[in-house]
């Protein structure tokens, strides 16, 4: 993928969430030469320990570190994720259960927040690592709502923000295949990256997630370095 260096040295947003994606993302425009401020999001999620690994990314990359608490959203907005009633389903991560790890609305409440910092930073780009992997289960990673978005932020921010500020999704198109390449090609240490829903201090190589994250290591041809408690190829085939 090539990278758009006429915004090198201009100030940037990236909603890193400590995840494979998001931090690659975070080492790709960092590479491109922005002035990167990281966003990060505590809404109450199962997988905290992913906001641990976000700090030490930016630790490593050099950037500003921003983590909003959202935990009081956690009651009011039923996920998988959030709420330890629900089981975090198991198998691979296209399968219809998946839908339960859905949080409603999230990608526009943690893009709006992540829009009104860039606009306070005269920044302009938000990234995000919305990928085609998510479209099926995410309706807030498809293209359409973040065109949508898009619309909405500049008219609510005209006069306000820099003119050239947008929704930067270089990964839309792709899969999380070609994310681990992109990765690998820029040596992101992947190991500072957390996938598992669960949670806990090991993925527990049973969930959609780690499935997935699996499977992108393996259709990319890239050493994963993840210890998983239970062998993904079990859970794969679940549906």
């Amino acid at each position: 993928m090539e990278v758009d260096y006429t915004t090198t040295g201009s100030k940037a947003v990236v909603v890193l969430s400590g995840g494979l994606d998001s931090t690659v993302l975070a080492y790709f425009m960092r590479n491109a030469g922005m002035y990167t401020h990281a966003v990060s999001f505590d809404y109450g999620q199962r997988h905290v320990k992913e906001l641990t690994l976000a700090a030490v990314t930016c630790k490593k990359l050099g950037m500003k570190h921003t983590i909003v608490n959202l935990t009081d959203l956690k009651p009011v907005l039923e996920s998988a994720l959030t709420d330890p009633r629900m089981n975090i389903p198991e198998g691979h991560y296209a399968a219809d259960n998946m839908k339960a790890t859905v949080v409603p609305n999230r990608n526009a409440i943690m893009l709006a927040i992540a829009y009104g910092v860039a606009v306070s930073d005269h920044a302009v780009m938000v990234g995000t690592a919305v990928h085609a992997g998510d479209h099926f289960i995410y309706p807030d990673c498809r293209p359409g709502f973040i065109n949508a978005l898009q619309v909405a932020f500049a008219l609510g921010n005209e006069g306000f923000q820099e003119p050239a500020l947008e929704l930067y999704t270089p990964f839309i198109g792709l899969s999380k295949a070609d994310i681990v390449r992109i990765g690998a090609a820029a040596n992101v240490p992947f190991a500072d990256t957390w996938s598992c829903y669960v949670g806990g201090s090991i993925h527990c190589g049973a969930c959609g997630t780690c499935c997935e994250r699996y499977e992108a290591f393996a259709l990319a041809g890239v050493s994963d370095p993840t210890y998983y408690r239970a062998d993904p190829r079990e859970y794969l085939t679940k549906v």
